[in-house]
């Protein structure tokens, strides 16, 4: 009674507390404990006795057991196959065929359709003999499913090695009913070579390829008659393929092994009557092959001045018919004209180029001449490389150039491959005439820039000088000119003029790109070591963007002057900036500037400095806000991090009373843990003597 008084007593400890939660300095993985459990042989068993059966008696008692436990684990679950089969192998083991063929049997009425059954069955009557048990169940097997092809392979196999040919055959014959793949059918063809039946394989490969018209198969049929000498009937089946497939559908391989074919008969005309006549309806894309193959033939046997004849003929037969049917198909008259190139005279090219000019784009959009505009260049191009002569060449360009409604569209590199023709003709006056005359009609950005470059290789500074301004007139916000003008000033040592051009630029009410203006503008004024002006630059700059890259750069500019008191005025500027960004909505710019600053005082500043920029620096914390959907429906919530300054948090009550309520959670968690101690103590005095 006392005992039960006291267990009624005692009291249930509470659970200890982890105090230090943070990760230990020595982790251990899932692998190391893995490897160990390996090495000291953790989950190792060890092997069951071996028993010694010495009498029937203990036999039977041991196929009762086992036959229970098999029995079992099927009535557990009837569906894993897997435990019929293993079941079914134990009896064949113990040579119970009977019994091992009710469990199969009681198997398939549990899943006729597992294939792995059907095979372990069969498999089981043939290693016992039981030929008539085994055709029984192959015979079930492919009447109840027919589109497994193994069974078929394995029942003609079984039939085969029994030297029942007319059996396999016939099974053979009820599998082609089902119309089965490629290889079925040439199983079967194999099957008849085997024994010498050649006529009835070309009756199956009859059969074949009506229920699979693809071109191959008509070309293995054709390979077998020429392979067991039966060449008429080769050429036939070759001539039938043609008909069969027709003008729709023809293909190329079909044609080519076709003139292999008669090739190998020493048939040339005949060959040749063959290309011929699919080249002449096969289009180019797909007739490579083909006209490879022909050339191949006609350097072995024939003239090939001849066959290049043929095919230019033929090639220039089907462009003509291409530009007939559409005029302005630019890509055909491309093909056409690099056709007639490349074997034709200077007259007959010259021809095709005019007709191909004369088809002028109807509709004055840019997008529809662009195209046509390459036909001009190419012109051009054939008169001065591969004519050689200039007059032409000029009169090209001179007309393109007049044909072009610079009013609504231009195109700068026509001018500048006209202006480029002239210098290599030296004629520098026609060159400068040319794209004078483009920047009056139809200024470009590529037009000036082609046109400066010619000067700057000549080395006309002063003409340079004329043309900047010109360019810069024309685009006053294209900040890449005002840094290339600038930088030729600097080159030409003029650094006064190179300064005013920097400061029109910045001047200007529009830039696309002012960042990389500024930014050049400062790179220059420290190259010429003027600190002084960088500095002006910077507070002008600071005046229009408070971006947070400009002042990190202003501080290591600041820093890496090297003057007297560099580090002073680098951290004042690091303040300056802080104080500034304290009204900035993007927190992660800030951040980046208290992380600036902080590597600077790491590697510049004292202990006291590095403090209290470290008492600067932001806490990450994870808050949830609403999320709406762009129907203006609520999308749940999402979560995301934000900055909380230790400024910022000294001026928010609320914030404050955060910070003090989690004071107060950790308190009252170091006092909870501390009352466990002796509570401890308590239950174990009381548990001492039940």
């Amino acid at each position: 009674m006392a005992a039960s008084t006291a267990a009624g007593k005692q009291r249930i400890p509470k659970v200890a507390k982890v105090k230090n939660k943070a990760p230990a300095e020595v982790q251990i993985t899932a692998e190391q404990l893995l490897r160990e459990a390996k090495e000291r042989e953790l989950e190792l068993l060890p092997p069951p006795p071996q028993q010694k059966i010495t009498d029937e008696e203990e036999l039977n008692d041991y196929k009762l057991r086992k036959r229970k436990t098999f029995e079992d684990n099927i009535r557990k679950n009837r569906t894993v196959i897997s435990n019929w089969i293993k079941y079914a192998q134990w009896e064949e083991s113990l040579k119970e065929i009977q019994r091992a063929r009710s469990i199969y049997e009681r198997a398939l009425d549990v899943d006729y359709r597992n294939i792995t059954l059907w095979l372990k069955y069969a498999e089981m009557e043939m290693k016992n003999r039981q030929v008539n048990h085994a055709r029984n169940i192959w015979d079930r097997a492919i009447t109840t499913l027919p589109r497994v092809n193994q069974f078929w392979y394995k029942y003609t196999y079984m039939e085969e090695m029994l030297g029942n040919i007319a059996g396999a055959r016939q099974v053979f014959e009820r599998w082609m009913e089902w119309r089965p793949e490629e290889q079925a059918w040439h199983s079967y063809i194999n099957f008849e070579l085997r024994y010498k039946e050649v006529d009835r394989a070309r009756t199956i490969y009859e059969r074949f390829v009506l229920v699979h018209p693809d071109v191959k198969n008509w070309i293995k049929y054709a390979r077998f008659e020429e392979k067991h000498g039966y060449f008429a009937h080769a050429r036939k089946v070759y001539e039938r393929a043609v008909e069969f497939f027709g003008d729709e559908h023809m293909d190329e391989h079909l044609y080519v092994a076709f003139a292999k074919f008669e090739e190998n008969q020493k048939e040339f005309e005949r060959v040749r009557v063959i290309y011929k006549y699919a080249l002449d309806r096969i289009s180019k894309q797909e007739a490579q092959e083909l006209f490879k193959n022909y050339t191949i033939f006609e350097k072995k046997f024939g003239d090939r001045r001849g066959i290049e004849d043929i095919i230019v003929s033929k090639r220039r037969f089907q462009y003509e018919e291409e530009v007939k049917a559409n005029p302005h198909n630019y890509d055909a008259w491309f093909d056409y004209l690099r056709l007639v190139e490349s074997d034709a005279e200077a007259e007959t090219v010259r021809e095709v180029y005019e007709r191909a000019i004369a088809n002028v784009p109807p509709v004055q959009e840019k997008r529809h001449w662009k195209r046509y505009i390459y036909l001009w260049i190419n012109y051009a191009l054939y008169e001065e490389l591969e004519a050689k002569d200039p007059e032409r060449t000029r009169q090209v360009y001179q007309a393109s150039l007049e044909l072009i409604p610079h009013k609504k569209f231009t195109f700068a590199k026509m001018w500048l491959l006209y202006a480029q023709f002239e210098i290599r003709q030296k004629n520098l006056p026609f060159a400068r005439r040319a794209l004078g005359t483009s920047i009056g009609k139809c200024p470009k950005n590529k037009l000036f820039k082609g046109y400066i470059e010619l000067e700057l290789q000549l080395r006309e500074f002063d003409r340079c000088r004329k043309l900047y301004e010109k360019f810069l007139e024309f685009g006053p916000e294209n900040c890449t000119s005002w840094i290339k003008f600038a930088e030729l000033e600097t080159i030409l040592g003029d650094i006064e003029r190179a300064r005013a051009i920097y400061e029109l630029a910045i001047s200007q009410p529009r830039l696309d790109m002012p960042e990389v203006l500024w930014k050049s503008y400062i790179d220059f004024e420290i190259e010429q070591e003027e600190t002084e002006r960088t500095r002006n630059l910077y507070r002008r700059l600071l005046q229009r963007t408070q971006h947070v890259k400009v002042w990190i750069s202003f501080a290591q500019f600041e820093l890496s002057s090297g003057k007297e008191g560099s580090l002073a005025k680098c951290r004042q500027i690091y303040e300056e900036a802080n104080k500034t960004m304290r009204n900035c909505e993007e927190k992660e710019e800030r951040l980046m500037l208290l992380e600036s600053w902080r590597n600077f005082e790491d590697e510049f500043g004292t202990a006291s400095d590095k403090e209290r920029v470290d008492k600067l620096m932001p806490e990450k914390v994870k808050k949830r806000r609403k999320v709406q959907a762009d129907d203006g429906s609520d999308a749940g919530w999402e979560e995301y991090y934000d900055y909380i300054f230790p400024e910022d948090a000294a001026n928010q009550p609320n914030l404050k009373l955060l910070a003090m309520a989690k004071l107060w959670k950790k308190q009252q968690q170091e006092k909870e843990a501390g009352e466990q101690d002796p509570d401890t103590d308590t239950a174990e005095r009381e548990a001492g003597p039940s």
